[in-house]
């Protein structure tokens, strides 16, 4: 059995369901003319009982996006928080005070900086939402990727065979499509694992996100519905399994440490789930009649929670892109999708830069180094325009943004 696309994504991830919606709600493709290949589809899933262990802080951009697909819209009420604050400190220092940098809404006039979302929830709905625009779904392997002229063909592992102007890589970091296409990756492991799980604190959260920068690596508060919150503990694999060997008691006891007290005494409400750290970036985006978007093109540390919104704006700007290319018979041209690997990739590089330098610098613990942390957060803290203009960046309110809003940007 074969069959013609115009688009075939690889990867039932949200960026990779995202981008299949934009390209039949921008009118780009017609229904049935998109496909989305997975190994496993979650369209038809319901909801769990409670919030997924995995949560993602999205950006305003990332919402706008994720309204854009017909995604937002229909995540559930209850699976979405917006955060008024974000409260960020050195060790050395102290949350609210010294060495410590806090950002408000009310000072950018916006209603939140972002919201904290169920990760199971919004691939569900992300896949619904690629399903309900006339995405055709395929729950298969990809074995074999054959790139011609003409146009790209993929062999399922059920024996059945897709042709495509276009092949969109976002299968995640480990990338099946990127190993089959031998796009080499760079970068390196952060020797961290970051341990995540639901906790109970005794002092209320105020719809604020905290974070406390320790030697071995941050630790993160993302707050959630009643009360709870949702830690990101990032530390030595050494401190992680060691932590992971602790019983309940004596594991709120060490978080309630980490802290510094700062929601008071931490209640460990579920199982500790641990995923590994590193960055890694692929040395090239696109090679013919394939693009590479999303945790398959670039994986940052999660000290900022940017690693979702990066992949979104992925999905805005090959649209973008695209819809410039004039039709769908153009997908594939290399002069399109250069254009989509020079903007994008300065883009993540510098973000993933960023980040990197961020948690090398945070993460030294000379004392000297230390000292000028702490000094350099509370100096940032009391210059109004510069915290006001990092809240709008982060919130995708400012800078290089493809699709503001469902228009495109100026960027060409």
């Amino acid at each position: 059995m074969s069959r013609d696309f115009d688009v075939v994504v690889i990867g039932g991830g949200v960026a990779g369901s995202v981008v299949a919606s934009l390209l039949l709600s921008h009118k780009l493709c017609a229904p049935g003319k998109v496909a989305l290949v997975a190994e496993r589809l979650t369209a038809g899933a319901e909801a769990t009982a409670d919030w997924d262990p995995r949560v993602f802080a999205l950006s305003r951009a990332s919402e706008r996006i994720l309204r854009d697909a017909g995604v937002w819209q229909n995540l559930p009420s209850n699976r979405i928080f917006g955060y008024e604050r974000m409260c960020v400190w050195d060790a050395e220092g102290t949350p609210e005070g010294r060495g410590s940098l806090s950002f408000d809404c009310a000072e950018i006039g916006e209603p939140n900086l972002g919201h904290i979302v169920d990760g199971r929830a919004l691939q569900v709905q992300a896949q619904r939402a690629a399903r309900d625009a006339g995405v055709v779904l395929i729950e298969a392997a990809v074995r074999e990727l054959v790139i011609a002229d003409d146009a790209a063909r993929i062999r399922l592992g059920d024996g059945r065979e897709l042709r495509s102007t276009l092949i969109v890589a976002a299968d995640g970091a480990e990338s099946p499509t990127r190993r089959l296409l031998g796009i080499a990756t760079a970068g390196h492991s952060y020797a961290q694992d970051a341990l995540v799980a639901q906790v109970r604190t005794a002092k209320p959260h105020r719809e604020t996100a905290w974070q406390r920068f320790l030697p071995t690596g941050p630790l993160a508060f993302l707050p959630l519905p009643d009360g709870r919150a949702s830690i990101v503990w990032s530390t030595s694999r050494k401190e992680a399994a060691r932590l992971r060997a602790l019983d309940a008691p004596a594991f709120n006891e060490e978080l309630t440490q980490a802290s510094a007290g700062a929601l008071g005494d931490c209640e460990l409400l579920t199982p500790l789930t641990e995923f590994p750290l590193r960055l890694q970036y692929a040395l090239d985006y696109t090679v013919a009649r394939v693009v590479l978007l999303g945790d398959a093109a670039h994986v940052v540390h999660p000290l900022a929670g940017q690693g979702l919104n990066l992949g979104l704006n992925d999905c805005a700007a090959l649209l973008e892109v695209l819809g410039d290319a004039g039709n769908a018979a153009a997908f594939g041209d290399a002069r399109v999708l250069r254009r989509y690997e020079r903007w994008r990739k300065s883009e993540n590089l510098l973000a993933a830069t960023a980040l990197d330098g961020i948690e090398r610098l945070f993460s030294n613990s000379n004392p000297a180094i230390a000292g000028l942390r702490s000094l350099g957060l509370g100096a940032v803290g009391k210059l109004d325009f510069v915290r006001r203009q990092a809240a709008r960046r982060a919130l995708g309110l400012s800078g290089d943004v493809p699709l503001r809003g469902g228009r495109p940007s100026p960027h060409k």
